[in-house]
């Protein structure tokens, strides 16, 4: 990584110290292989659900009983496949595969306006609106029916859930079918 994209991380605060830690421990482009099972591993890994910043004018999310958690999702490692690093998700995350559920969270729209239908939903609220506010596992994106109004608020969708396996932009999960529920 060059200087000029190691100083943008690091004044953007994009990258908590961890993750900017084994981000510079290995080169680009050398792929890593995977560490034993329970031993810590060389590879980046996201950040779990995400920090909830102190000074968020947003509440943590409340838990629900009627949506999955999102330390469900968060429990996912990675390893490296022909030379790529790929998620190895739980059993519990891939029974959720084709299934019908909720989920609470965070929008984040991927495009101007007040009715969104192609959204992120994260576990955490952001605070930089230059940066993603934990790893892949803790984001999901959403493809509504209807449109869904814009909240700062966190919301809950429902929808056709999917575990991905192979996504081309990082992505590990997916709503499809989704609407907003009250």
């Amino acid at each position: 990584m060059n200087h000029f994209y190691r100083s943008v991380l690091v004044v953007f605060g994009c990258i908590t110290a961890p993750v900017f830690a084994q981000v510079l421990s290995s080169p680009l482009g050398t792929p890593t292989q995977s560490a034993p099972a329970g031993a810590p591993s060389a590879l980046p890994h996201g950040q779990g659900a995400g920090v909830h910043s102190p000074l968020s004018p947003f509440a943590p999310l409340k838990p629900r009983s009627d949506v999955v958690a999102w330390s469900v999702l968060t429990d996912v490692r990675t390893e490296v496949r022909n030379r790529r690093i790929v998620p190895v998700y739980t059993d519990a995350v891939q029974a959720l595969d084709q299934k019908k559920v909720r989920l609470q969270g965070f929008m984040m729209p991927l495009g101007p306006g007040e009715q969104q239908r192609h959204f992120l939903l994260a576990s955490v609220p952001l605070t930089c609106s230059f940066c993603t506010p934990g790893g892949p596992e803790s984001m999901v994106e959403v493809r509504t029916r209807q449109p869904v109004k814009y909240s700062l608020q966190a919301v809950v969708v429902e929808g056709r859930f999917h575990v991905l396996q192979n996504d081309p932009y990082g992505l590990y999960y997916r709503f499809t079918e989704a609407v907003g529920v009250k």
